[in-house]
């Protein structure tokens, strides 16, 4: 479908067209456009832009990621869509590997999400090789598959667009958990370390942007921003933007479109 660039909605509806085609390729399921637009009705409480505290997250979220000894970036069907060559660049300036994992797990779309990854540049994508798998005991679903060079040895795992009984599974295992998750009320929000509320395709290049700003300062400065971050403080506030935009919206800022 061609959007006209004067639409406007033109953003959003591109976005809707990448999930779609990722759809018809068999890299996103069908449940991911039901996740997809979930997402998109938080994201217009929060205006469609990032604000300031999703900055601060984002900010904790890649320091974190680069005092690991073994950050993994788990990549699903709608992030392949959505940001494939961001979240390769991302994976290449935190020094992290990529490993896919799917909730609709069969061999040939996990090939496919893969190959997606490799035409965007990444290379040795985890999740693919059946002599390296191995299980988190605590799930029953295909995604207690992990790769025994990835999930299952990192410290720190980014898992954009996760789900929340996967999010309380890699917590219980030890494993510090990083999520972006338009829902701040969401488990997976509320179990992981560092909750990124904030859209994905948004969330992807600016911490690209913050990683290259931070990559050069000492691990000492970087544990500081991690030691000085309160999860639940951002998550509280992302609530307090979200009614507050809401009652200034109510109280008049929302008017009756003339129309002449």
């Amino acid at each position: 479908m061609k959007i006209p660039k004067d639409h406007p909605r033109a953003e959003s509806l591109c976005v809707r067209e990448l999930i779609t085609e990722g759809m018809h390729q068999n890299i996103v399921a069908e449940a991911g456009l039901i996740a997809h637009g979930r997402g998109e009705a938080f994201d217009y409480l929060l205006g469609e832009k990032t604000p300031s505290f999703a900055i601060e997250q984002q900010t904790a979220a890649v320091a974190l990621m680069l005092i690991a000894e073994n950050p993994v970036i788990s990549v699903n069907g709608n992030v392949a869509s959505l940001c494939p060559d961001k979240i390769v660049e991302l994976a290449d300036i935190l020094a992290s590997k990529l490993e896919v994992n799917l909730f609709y797990r069969r061999v040939e779309r996990s090939a496919i999400v893969t190959r997606k990854l490799e035409e965007s540049g990444a290379e040795n994508v985890l999740g693919n090789e059946e002599e390296f798998y191995t299980s988190i005991d605590e799930l029953s679903h295909s995604r207690r598959v992990v790769d025994k060079r990835g999930i299952h040895i990192a410290d720190v795992v980014l898992v954009p667009l996760e789900d929340g009984d996967r999010t309380m599974a890699l917590r219980k295992i030890g494993k510090r958990v990083i999520t972006i998750d338009l829902n701040p009320l969401s488990r997976t929000s509320i179990w992981s370390n560092i909750s990124i509320v904030n859209n994905v395709t948004r969330a992807v290049p600016e911490m690209i942007n913050i990683a290259s700003e931070l990559k050069n300062k000492s691990k000492d400065e970087l544990r500081k921003i991690v030691e000085s971050f309160d999860n639940f403080k951002l998550l509280k506030e992302s609530l307090t933007f979200i009614t507050s935009r809401l009652t200034k919206l109510a109280e008049g800022e929302l008017k009756q479109p003339k129309i002449e």
